[in-house]
């Protein structure tokens, strides 16, 4: 397993950018996929994007796909998502992930990552 800090979020308007980050301890970093995940009041944690070990995959929600960019630093041992044009929707508590799904269809998958941050908040007024 790896641990994993978030930092990053914050308070701002509707329509304006973030970018949360994940840095993980561990040697073996580089043989994760990471995730990140989102939850907000009263709902299921849910999916928002994830990226292979080698970061040639990434994967992303639809409902953030073209505003969201999700990009990996091995040689730092960290992984970052860029969150542009943000909406009040995307309010919620954002956790980092680390996880080895054994197929592409799994990234999204909370049960296939196996290591979580304590999450960080982002909230967006309208």
């Amino acid at each position: 397993q790896v641990q994993l800090v978030e930092s990053g979020g914050g308070l701002v308007q509707t329509g304006a950018s973030l970018r949360l980050s994940c840095a993980a301890s561990g040697r073996t970093f580089s043989h994760y996929a990471m995730g990140w995940f989102r939850q907000a009041p009263g709902k299921d944690r849910e999916f928002v994007a994830a990226i292979s070990w080698s970061g040639s995959g990434r994967y992303y929600a639809d409902s953030v796909k073209g505003r969201f960019t999700i990009s990996r630093d091995n040689a730092k041992n960290t992984v970052d998502l860029k969150m542009n044009s943000l909406k009040p929707e995307d309010t919620a508590v954002y956790y980092c992930a680390a996880g080895r799904p054994p197929e592409i269809t799994k990234v999204t998958d909370l049960g296939e990552y196996d290591s979580w941050g304590q999450g960080t908040q982002v909230t967006v007024s309208s």
